[in-house]
């Protein structure tokens, strides 16, 4: 009896934590949101679009840059595929079927249908998130890499 006392008394726990962090992060959507009311559709819509620019660009590069351009695409890309996995949809095969419609219809609003609702138009479904929020994330993602190649002697200071 006393191990289920204290297994509720954890999950009670985990709960109030799971809902501090919750209400933590509504309350910075609204404060990007006062800060620059712009958003971008969500859903992985904004990752597939940039990852096919940056797919785009690359074939403008000759020699090793263009595989790290590549390689941040499909960087981009791991975010969709993230969420098509996590909805118990077919990754790869989703993200391929989402992306060929991004290019077919000349239509960047396409993403992951995580809540099954029968449209990959994140427009359509009303799914969306802060421009800020989502320049943030590429940004300090971006930061990240660059710290471990400076690291790991892959690049130097002046090679960016």
């Amino acid at each position: 009896m006393v191990s289920f006392v204290f297994d509720d008394a954890l999950g009670n726990k985990m709960m109030i934590e799971e809902t501090k962090r919750s209400i933590h992060d509504a309350l910075c959507v609204a404060r990007n949101l006062i800060r620059n009311n712009s958003i971008v559709y969500g859903g992985g819509s904004a990752e597939i679009s940039c990852s096919i620019a940056v797919e785009a660009a690359a074939d403008k590069y000759p020699g090793v840059e263009q595989y790290a351009i590549r390689a941040f695409a499909d960087a981009l890309d791991s975010v969709s595929i993230a969420l098509a996995e996590n909805s118990g949809l077919q990754p790869i095969e989703t993200l391929s079927a989402v992306k060929s419609q991004q290019i077919k219809e000349n239509n960047p609003h396409f993403g992951i249908d995580c809540n099954d609702v029968g449209t990959n138009d994140m427009r359509e479904q009303n799914v969306f998130e802060t421009l800020i929020g989502k320049q943030q994330q590429i940004l300090l993602a971006t930061q990240v890499v660059k710290m471990i190649l400076k690291i790991d002697d892959v690049i130097s200071p002046s090679d960016y």
